[in-house]
């Protein structure tokens, strides 16, 4: 497989206006604990960013107050222009545009593959079943199992629950993807499948945010990578930058223990 890098800049000129994804001065508590501390950042159509950071940072916790799984204790978030914090909002209309991996894979152990790719658009969508169906399928293909349609998800590995899992958030048509730590839970062979999958989605222009710790995949596919710690933003630029050229301590100090010296260091083919 190519490694060359999606080029930098997937959407010259773009302002926070008309961001596909924009967080202001976010802030998160869990009782006493401060996750976030005044998040601010925001996602260009099109563009990919990788959140990484030592455990405890706060990336899985910014991912679902960003669809708002989880309630933040003061900030905005919008999403397509759409305020997802505002109280008024029809958050269930907003989600819609909003697809969400998690490091479960969270299908219905009694369903199909293709009935769980089929259920949540006849319900929420009010497709019809053909209608749902078609779209599945093409999205089974898309992801590498269109033989799946009819297995349980018992019948699967990890890799391949996954992608059915990644494919059912497509399904929903939605304009972001969100993916916290996708890879996770799969083993080591398992991986390099479903980061293919995410690879094309990339390709095809997904707008994508990916808490992750899989650096040759930051380093290969995202426009941005955001280093997280204590709740802040610590540095953010280009792969190339953050990876290879960390300028702060921190971040050089959680490289030193991720990736091999060799690895950070070398450059990346265009």
């Amino acid at each position: 497989m190519s490694t060359a890098r999606i080029p930098t800049d997937p959407a010259p000129g773009h302002s926070r206006a008309d961001a596909a994804i924009d967080v202001r001065a976010l802030h998160k508590s869990f009782g006493s604990n401060h996750v976030l501390r005044g998040i601010d950042f925001s996602v260009a159509a099109g563009e990919v960013v990788c959140v990484i950071g030592p455990s405890g940072s706060g990336k899985s916790t910014l991912l679902r107050c960003i669809n708002l799984l989880e309630e933040p204790q003061s900030g905005q978030v919008f999403v397509g222009g759409v305020e997802i914090t505002d109280p008024d909002v029809d958050i269930d209309a907003a989600r819609r545009r909003i697809g969400m991996v998690f490091q479960s894979f969270n299908l219905f152990p009694h369903l199909t593959v293709l009935e769980n790719l089929t259920i949540a658009q006849r319900r929420v969508l009010r497709r019809s079943k053909s209608q749902s169906e078609q779209l599945a399928r093409a999205n089974l293909h898309k992801v590498g199992l269109s033989d799946k349609a009819g297995s349980y998800p018992a019948q699967l590995s990890g890799g391949q629950q996954q992608r059915a899992a990644i494919a059912r958030s497509l399904s929903m048509g939605p304009d972001v993807m969100l993916f916290d730590e996708p890879t996770s839970a799969l083993d080591p062979e398992l991986v390099g499948d479903v980061l293919a999958v995410m690879r094309e989605l990339a390709a095809e222009g997904m707008t994508m945010m990916v808490v992750t710790h899989e650096m040759s995949f930051a380093r290969e596919v995202a426009h941005r990578v955001v280093f997280m710690d204590g709740g802040v933003v610590v540095e953010e630029g280009a792969p190339e930058q953050v990876i290879a050229n960390p300028q702060q301590e921190r971040t050089r100090s959680f490289l030193a223990r991720v990736l091999d010296p060799a690895a950070a260091a070398a450059p990346i083919e265009d």
